[in-house]
């Protein structure tokens, strides 16, 4: 079941997280030769987004990070959040179409700082934590958000 999650906290450093694909095109996720690729083995669309709003709000609430969301109306946070889930579900192998922009494009300016990426990634995988995600499916996730790093962070 999705939880409930208040978009006007919502920050635009998480678009840059799962983040994980930097074209439209679905990224190249491990499966086995005739097993489930890594968006169904997370739980398809409903689990992702979970996640992604879990993960969202525990961004938000931090001060250090909800400085990303300055000047955002309601409607784009929520055009934001989709952007988010669309781009998790397409680069765990999903049917989701990302039409944001690449990871480098989208945070060029904001001074994203190493200890900003590793606090993202804390409230990641403890998002991933909270809905129970097995270690391994976790791992993956976790690998594909760390090969956008290198786009995302400004300041090392």
């Amino acid at each position: 079941m999705r939880k409930g999650f208040n978009l006007s906290v919502a920050t635009l450093f998480f678009a840059a997280l799962p983040m994980l694909s930097q074209t439209a095109q679905p990224a190249k996720v491990a499966s086995g030769p005739s097993g489930p690729n890594l968006y169904k083995r997370l739980g398809g669309y409903d689990a992702i987004a979970a996640v992604s709003d879990d993960f969202i709000a525990s961004m938000a609430a931090d001060k250090k990070l909800a400085r990303f969301l300055v000047g955002l109306s309601d409607n784009s946070k929520a055009r934001l959040r989709q952007l988010v889930v669309d781009q998790l579900c397409n680069a765990t192998g999903g049917p989701c179409l990302y039409i944001g922009r690449d990871m480098k494009t989208a945070h060029k300016g904001l001074a994203i700082t190493g200890s900003d990426w590793e606090l993202a990634v804390k409230y990641l995988s403890a998002s991933l934590d909270k809905f129970k995600v097995a270690q391994n499916e976790k791992d993956e996730l976790l690998a594909i958000a760390s090969s956008l790093k290198a786009d995302i962070v400004e300041k090392p």
